[in-house]
Order: structure tokens, then C-alpha cells, then sequence
């Protein structure tokens, strides 16, 4: 066994954890990174990459589809998902040699293996060739990421009951299924697969889909996922299921069953820790095993750092990055003000695309603001209208001032059209803690579907043009 010392040693080639080692080497520290499986972790490999591509396919799916109401006469398209499939694994394989390429040109030492966390900053590597490496580190992070969550009565089988990973390897689709959790992940499944021909039913326990997101914009969801055949049942339970020769019933606590031929379960992630033996060391992690640490993700031991989904943070890539750069920071003692999680963007890539930063109204008048309100809807945008794709809106939730006028912009939300794309600079504007009057000078090009966002702005400064 050999021992190695670094300046920086980080467990898990994820997005936080590359971005980690990679600010880091662009700070003159000396880097080790521990991966045991493959570069990218989750997002490129498992999650919102695979994912995202599978979306455009049933956007190009739906374009050709409506291509009529554009004068353009067509077959009717059909669907060869392997070859989807083939698409999706050769963008990933391509981000995934250009990540490889990226750490290998940055004079990082990457480990291929499983680290696990010992006393010391020591960290024990089990290499893939069976030999065992002991790396110590000035510091240590902790990117180990995360995993999907089980479901009590839905043990994954990869054939019926599927995760979220099953469905980024499926060779053919399937003719119905019911899709166990309405978030983000749930929501992009479900959608992608109706739009591609597959009957979908979500089950969701909370009494609304995305409960993340403000409620008119889960409401907008619903209406638009029902206009398109997508069943939502909302505030219900799936108790268990009862195994068919072509698929298996769902058992609701309500008393409903609903007979499909696979289930999908996308109820969240967990942290990864298993491998990592935290139980031998006095690392503190909460009920849900998710690693305490304080607002510059330090642990409660002296130079070691978790980042990504191993915290109780947003489990987003971005807000990875975000953390791999302030836990460098904090190394190098370099001054960076920790990150507020309640203006993080949030991007949601169903149909329609649905994207946030901010507080809900819900959660403007929880904080005890006076709050004032705009809503402006795509039907009404020449841009939308153009893309024959005019569901949605843009919702503005801003503080009241005493004289009754609209003061600082608290919050942005979007579901329609490009959305994802769409929200930059309300997430600006949102952070920098813009004043309405200053973001309703803007110059909005047009036609534009950012438009909407202005004219949004206009009405609450009450200067509206087509309100």
C-alpha cells in the first residue's frame, strides 16, 4: 500500500466534484480525484443529459407531427426509440471524452476506484486493479453524489418497475405506465414518453404537481398535461401493485388500481454515503443521511467539505458548481459570500418547460411581504404564436412598498415556450435585488418570447402596453 499528499482530495467525478478539482487546479493546488465509476457522475451519465436528449426527441417527434399547421404535408412519423437511444448515448460519449480530456490536460491525478473517508483527512482508495492507495489532503471534499430512492413495494426489477436510470436504457417503449412521483424528474419522464405515444398516468402524494414551484405555474402544468391525454392524480399513494402477464395494477391508498404495463418510480435521491464508511468517522449527517455542514459546506471536521447532492441543498449540477467554487474559495481564503439557495435558477424541461429563481407567492407572503402580482400569458405573443406554441406565462411576484407601488422583484416564474431559456435575466434581476421600475426600462427585442417578461414588468410598474 502506497501513500500519496495532495493539497485537495476529492471523493466523487460528479459535477460538483469535478468543478471542484478543477477550480482548484486552476488555484496552483495540487488535486487528487477519486471516481468509481465513470467521469460526470449522475447528470451526464444517469440523469439530466440523457434525460434532456430524450426530450428533444419527442420535441422533433411533435414538431413533425404538427408540421401540417405550417403547410408542411408529411407522413405520419413513427418512432424508432433504439435509434433515440443510439443519439442519446453518443452525446453523452461525447461530453463524457470531452470531461475525460478536460481533467486529463489539468494536471489532476484522478484515482479509478472507491474512496472512502478515514481519521486524519486520509482517504483509503480501492483501486480498480485491487491494490489499495492511502491519499491524504491539507483538505478534503466530499462528492459522492447521490442515488435513487426506494419505494416500499415497488423493488426495482428493471424489466416492470423501473428508476429513473431504467428508462434512459429502454429500447422500445412501452404502451402504458404509471409514472410514481410529480417532480421534476417524474414530470420530464412522463411528458417525453406521452409525447413519443406511450399512455401516462402520474401519481403524485402532494396535492399538486412540481410542488417545488409557485402554484399557478403547477396548476398550468396540470391543465396542459390533461389537454394532452396526460392523467395527473394528485394527493393519492401507490400502496403496492399486483403482478400481470403484460405489466402489473397499481394500488392506490384510495381504493383506485390502474393496470400498465410498466411503472416508473422517480421519488427523489438520496445521498450516496454508503461507500464512503462516514459510520467509522464523526462526521455529523442528519435523519436522512444527508452530511451537516455549515454555509460554506464545511463539515463539523476541520478540512473536510461536502458538496452536491451529498447535502441538503438544491440537487442541481449548477448549484454543484456553485459549491465546488466556494469551497475553493474558502480553501484559498479567498472572499466569496456564501450561496442563497432561495435564488437559485430552477429549469424543468417538460412540455411546456417550466423554470423559476426566487420566492412563490406562497412563500413571499410566508416571509410576511406585502406582495404585488403580474401575470401575462404567450397567447397574446407574437413570437409564440409564430412557433404555434403558446401555452404558459410569465408571473411576477414583487414586494408592495407603503405608497402601494411595486419595489423590489422577489421572484420570476415561467412555464412555456423555451422557458429554461428564457429565465436569465429574471434570475439577474432576482439576485441583484432589482427595483420594477429599473427592469421595466429594459429593451425588450421583438418578436421575442422574452417580451413577455417585460411586459410583465410594465404592468407592475403600471405603464403596461398590452395588458
Amino acid at each position: 500500500m502506497t501513500s500519496r499528499h495532495f493539497d485537495l482530495v476529492v471523493i466523487g467525478g460528479g459535477p460538483s466534484g469535478y468543478a471542484t478539482a478543477l477550480t482548484a487546479v486552476a488555484a496552483d493546488l495540487s488535486v487528487a480525484l477519486v471516481e468509481r465509476d465513470r467521469l460526470g457522475g449522475t447528470c451526464l451519465h444517469r440523469g439530466c443529459i440523457p434525460a434532456k436528449e430524450l426530450l428533444e426527441t419527442a420535441s422533433v417527434h411533435r414538431t413533425v407531427t404538427q408540421a401540417d399547421q405550417f403547410g408542411i404535408i408529411t407522413a405520419t412519423p413513427t418512432v424508432d426509440f433504439s435509434a433515440a437511444q443510439d443519439r442519446k448515448q453518443a452525446v453523452v460519449d461525447r461530453l463524457f471524452k470531452g470531461v475525460t480530456s478536460l481533467i486529463e490536460s489539468k494536471n489532476i491525478d484522478l484515482f479509478s476506484g472507491t474512496g472512502n473517508l478515514r481519521s486524519d483527512r486520509k482517504v483509503a482508495v480501492q483501486l480498480d486493479d485491487g491494490t489499495e492507495q492511502v491519499l491524504s489532503g491539507d483538505s478534503i471534499v466530499l462528492a459522492a453524489g447521490s442515488q435513487s430512492k426506494i419505494l416500499p413495494g415497488f423493488e426495482i426489477d428493471g424489466k416492470t418497475i423501473l428508476a429513473s436510470d431504467d428508462v434512459l436504457t429502454m429500447s422500445e417503449l412501452p404502451a402504458s405506465v404509471a409514472v410514481i412521483g410529480g417532480g421534476a424528474i417524474g414530470c420530464e419522464f412522463a411528458s417525453m414518453l406521452a409525447d413519443l405515444g406511450t399512455e401516462v398516468t402520474i401519481l403524485e402524494a402532494d396535492e399538486r404537481l412540481v410542488p417545488g414551484a409557485d402554484a399557478d405555474i403547477a396548476k398550468a402544468l396540470q391543465r396542459s398535461f390533461k389537454k394532452r391525454g396526460i392523467k395527473s392524480l394528485t394527493g393519492v399513494m401507490a400502496d403496492g401493485h399486483a403482478p400481470q402477464p403484460d405489466g402489473t395494477i397499481v394500488q392506490l391508498n384510495d381504493g383506485t388500481e390502474i393496470e400498465v404495463q410498466k411503472v416508473i418510480v422517480c421519488i427523489g435521491r438520496r445521498p450516496y454515503t454508503d461507500h464512503l464508511q462516514l459510520a467509522e468517522t464523526s462526521v455529523e449527517v442528519d435523519d436522512e443521511g444527508f452530511v451537516r455542514v455549515d454555509e460554506f459546506c464545511r463539515t463539523n471536521l476541520d478540512g473536510v467539505y461536502a458538496v452536491g447532492d451529498l447535502i441538503a441543498t438544491p440537487q442541481l449540477a449548477h448549484v454543484g458548481f456553485a459549491e465546488a467554487m466556494l469551497v475553493v474559495s474558502d480553501i484559498i481564503d479567498e472572499p466569496r459570500d456564501p450561496i442563497d439557495y432561495s435564488k437559485v435558477p430552477w429549469a424543468i424541461y417538460c412540455h411546456p418547460e417550466i423554470a423559476y429563481a426566487g420566492l412563490s407567492e406562497e412563500e413571499a407572503k410566508a416571509a410576511g411581504y406585502e406582495i404585488s402580482v403580474a401575470q401575462h400569458r404567450f397567447i397574446g405573443n407574437a413570437r409564440a404564436l409564430i412557433h404555434n406554441d403558446t401555452e404558459g406565462m410569465v408571473k411576477l411576484v414583487a414586494e408592495r412598498q407603503e405608497n402601494g407601488e411595486a419595489g423590489k422583484l422577489l421572484g420570476v416564474h415561467l412555464i412555456g415556450p423555451w422557458a429554461t431559456e428564457q429565465l436569465g435575466q429574471g434570475y439577474l434581476a432576482v439576485n441583484n435585488e432589482m427595483e420594477i421600475l429599473e427592469i421595466a426600462g429594459f429593451i425588450q427585442p421583438h418578436p421575442t418570447l422574452s417580451e413577455l417578461f417585460g411586459e410583465a414588468a410594465l404592468e407592475l410598474a403600471g405603464r403596461t402596453l398590452h395588458g
